[in-house]
């Protein structure tokens, strides 16, 4: 069934990203990534990806699908554009605190130009009426996992990636970060800053491994692929930091790609 909030969240995603000459590439970010990187890490969760996914993951969506194989794990939304019904949202069982490095190859598997992929970052409910803190206890709710309940019920950083506008015909994609604001004004005013914009990232069939460091105000990303590395440094400085919580892959319907070798550290002095 069609839902309409499939198409607000869609009009937003088209919003202009400002153009930046060769972006992430400054010294400045890559230096912020590697004093980050540089902390003692201790990993706390890995998964390569090739068994059995429920072991570690529990999914939102009735349509989407996991599978396992030899070279990964692979998410498939579901094939209908602006059908919210074939978004989907593959959780960690785990929940982690504090300062976190996630790590992970990621491989696009559609040709789609249209629509985005999602790593959610430490993500709780409001805590408002049936929106618990602990967002498993009401799973059923997103059994059609409509980006409005997202926005609209939970705490959470949000990196869109492998992301395009909606004509159908744009060939750069575009990394944009959030913070989300329950029960306020949907998408508005969760913007983190600054937004990129690449050429020939993310192209279909070629592995990124990416890391995203998030230090309470700070999401800083590496993306490397056989031919380039780019960096970003997206900067929440006006809104609550986020503390603690799960980690969530959305693919919006259309979307696929794999994922292998995905691992989550804690600062070494407090991990336990």
């Amino acid at each position: 069934m069609m839902r309409n909030t499939g198409r607000v969240f869609l009009l937003l995603a088209m919003a202009a990203v400002p153009a930046c000459a060769d972006p992430g590439d400054d010294a400045a970010e890559r230096a912020a990534f590697q004093q980050a990187d540089d902390r003692p890490w201790r990993e706390v969760f890995a998964d390569e990806g090739t068994g059995d996914w429920e072991q570690k993951w529990f999914l939102d969506g009735e349509v989407g699908k996991v599978t396992n194989g030899p070279e990964g794990m692979t998410l498939t939304a579901g094939p209908e554009f602006r059908n919210d019904a074939h978004h989907m949202v593959l959780w960690t069982r785990d929940s982690f605190e504090g300062d976190l490095k996630i790590e992970y190859d990621y491989t696009r598997l559609d040709e789609e130009r249209r629509c985005v992929t999602i790593l959610y970052i430490q993500a709780t409910g409001s805590g408002r009426g049936s929106f618990a803190r602990d967002i498993a206890s009401w799973s059923e709710q997103r059994r059609v996992p409509s980006m409005r309940i997202y926005y609209d019920h939970m705490n959470t950083y949000h990196v869109s990636y492998a992301a395009f506008g909606n004509s159908g015909t744009d060939e750069t994609s575009y990394i944009r970060g959030r913070r989300y604001m329950p029960h306020r004004t949907g998408l508005k005013g969760t913007e983190l800053e600054p937004d990129y914009r690449f050429e020939s990232l993310f192209d279909p069939g070629v592995t990124h491994r990416i890391t995203v460091i998030k230090r309470e105000r700070d999401l800083l990303l590496r993306i490397e692929n056989p031919d380039k590395v780019r960096h970003c440094h997206l900067r929440n400085d006006k809104l609550p930091v986020v503390t603690g919580g799960r980690i969530g892959l959305r693919h919006m319907f259309t979307r696929s790609a794999r994922y292998r070798n995905f691992r989550v550290s804690t600062p070494a002095e407090t991990a336990p």
